[in-house]
């Protein structure tokens, strides 16, 4: 994969998609990244027969780098936060930037921005899916993703009925924790929550895509 983590494929980051492909024999069609190439990729080393790409889940396009738009941005942070390979940088309050090397045009960035002031541009011609994309680029992204989030982890989904450890609680002795634990419940709506940005991103970036350059 890509590994853009643009979370096209419906799951958080490339790694769980994969793994979803691997052990829940997931389609492999839902990477629009990497595009029918990546496609083909997959269904060689899964054995499973080429599909064409999901059109739920978007379109093969040109690699993209994102831009802001230094006169409208208001420090936020936001897209800070959303950025999975810590490409953007800024402070609080202060002009932001993009690190054009490190951006994978994951476009997560720009639903997360208050005052639209990100724009993609491309950065491939004419090459779209794995041809606008290199091993080089993909191990980067990988590692500076894996960088990221050793600093920032996804929050845990637990099953049903699972409970959360409480922080320096001791299976030993049963000391309680003044921290409280998680409740599947409130799991599961995180989980929901965190699934409903990612589609309502999904869903924007769509339609930018579709309505072409402004």
């Amino acid at each position: 994969m890509p590994q853009t983590q643009c979370t096209r494929c419906g799951y958080p980051d490339c790694a769980t998609y994969a793994r979803a492909i691997a052990e829940e024999g997931v389609p492999i069609n839902q990477c629009p990244p990497g595009g029918a190439e990546g496609i083909a990729r997959l269904a060689a080393i899964t054995g499973q027969a080429p599909l064409p790409l999901s059109a739920e889940h978007g379109v093969e396009a040109p690699r993209t780098v994102a831009y802001i738009d230094e006169a409208w941005c208001i420090g936020c942070t936001l897209c800070i936060k959303a950025c999975p390979t810590d490409a953007i940088v800024g402070s609080h309050k202060k002009m932001h930037t993009v690190v054009e090397p490190y951006c994978t045009g994951c476009e997560l960035c720009i639903p997360v921005c208050p005052v639209d002031c990100i724009q993609l541009e491309n950065a491939s011609g004419n090459a779209t899916g794995w041809a606008a994309w290199s091993g080089p680029l993909a191990q980067q992204a990988r590692l500076r993703y894996q960088a990221h989030r050793e600093r920032l982890p996804l929050d845990p989904v637990m099953d049903e009925g699972e409970e959360e450890e409480t922080p320096g609680a001791s299976a030993k002795d049963g000391a309680a924790s003044s921290a409280p634990a998680v409740s599947p419940a409130a799991a599961g709506n995180s989980q929901a929550a965190r699934q409903a940005v990612i589609a309502a991103a999904m869903e924007r970036a769509r339609q930018r895509r579709l309505q072409g350059p402004q």
